[in-house]
């Protein structure tokens, strides 16, 4: 014990590895479940009973477990930042209400829709489906908007051009993952709506990266910056690719490359960050980490745990790889 807090492990600058390591929890699962919700908002542009199904078929294996990725974003948050876990979540609490209100009922929804086969039952929870998948990634994007801003109410701005990038950014992502999980006109079908929701992104990117630069001078300098800049032309190049992928029926290839825009955009965020954790309250990565006992300890841990945690999704999405089926119970 004497050791480990001697100092940090090997020499290695964990504030810095924690930082990362929590925005790579967070990427992870805006792609995961981000494709989970944007499959729940392409569910409303759809009206024949068997495509429904077949969309409900194609995310149940999977849409819990994706969530775990929350838990394991907040858990690692708490752990290692505590203070900024405390102040983010105090400051923003109606927000994380309504997260967590609309998560419940994007998790519920389907499960109440599958009891019973009558056309207004099917239709109002259908409906309460759609509005969950649709508001946890738009409140999500308001809180991270809020957080890099570091603006202390719930409804900003910026909050909302964010939110309209994550919403935008699902879709892209759903449409992926349901062109690879469905067959014959459903799949065929979907392709216009990966393209639009592609540009959209871009878009709203740019907006909120505007606004920021207009509303927060501390992160016109950030926003102007080579690196971010160098993260904007890979995301308009991924753009592309995807659109690409799409056209030539080259499903995995387009998922894959949502799965890019997506990890870029966590980066952008936390390249606007660093070296601040919590702009709001002027807490800085190494100055807001935990004592050295226990992130070591905690390091030890997550170098143990974490590859157990991505093989059993290995293992998840190798086991239900195939196409969905409208028969396949949710």
């Amino acid at each position: 014990m004497t050791d480990l807090a001697g100092g940090p492990l090997f020499g290695l600058p964990l504030p810095e590895l924690w930082f990362g390591l929590v925005f790579a929890m967070l990427g992870t699962f805006l792609f995961l479940d981000g494709f989970d919700f944007g499959a729940g908002a392409l569910f409303a542009t759809r009206e024949d009973q068997g495509e429904r199904e077949t969309i409900l078929a194609a995310i149940g294996p999977f849409w819990d477990g994706n969530e775990v990725w929350l838990v394991v974003f907040g858990g690692a948050l708490f752990a290692a930042f505590p203070a900024v876990y405390a102040g983010l979540f105090s400051r923003h609490y109606l927000l994380m209400f309504g997260i967590l209100g609309a998560l419940i009922l994007r998790g519920l929804a389907p499960e109440m829709y599958e009891q019973r086969h009558d056309e207004r039952w099917q239709r109002w929870w259908g409906r309460s489906f759609v509005a969950g998948s649709v508001l946890a990634p738009l409140l999500l994007g308001a809180f991270v908007g809020n957080w890099v801003a570091g603006r202390p109410g719930s409804l900003t701005l910026v909050g909302a051009v964010v939110g309209l990038a994550v919403l935008a950014l699902t879709v892209v992502s759903g449409a992926a993952f349901l062109r690879v999980k469905t067959r014959g006109p459903l799949r065929d079908e979907l392709r216009p709506y990966g393209e639009r929701a592609v540009v959209a992104y871009l878009v709203a990117v740019v907006a909120a990266l505007g606004t920021l630069a207009a509303t927060t001078p501390a992160l016109a300098g950030a926003v102007l910056s080579g690196p971010v800049a160098a993260l904007i032309v890979l995301s308009v190049v991924l753009a592309a690719g995807y659109a690409l992928a799409l056209r030539r029926g080259w499903d995995l290839l387009a998922l894959a490359a949502s799965a890019g825009l997506t990890y870029g955009l966590v980066a952008v965020v936390a390249l606007l960050l660093y070296p601040a954790i919590d702009p709001a309250a002027g807490a800085t990565v190494r100055g807001a980490i935990v004592s050295t006992l226990p992130l070591n300890l905690m390091s030890i841990g997550a170098a143990l745990l974490l590859p157990l945690v991505v093989s059993y999704f290995v293992v998840l999405y190798s086991a239900f790889s195939g196409p969905a089926e409208p028969t396949e119970a949710y």
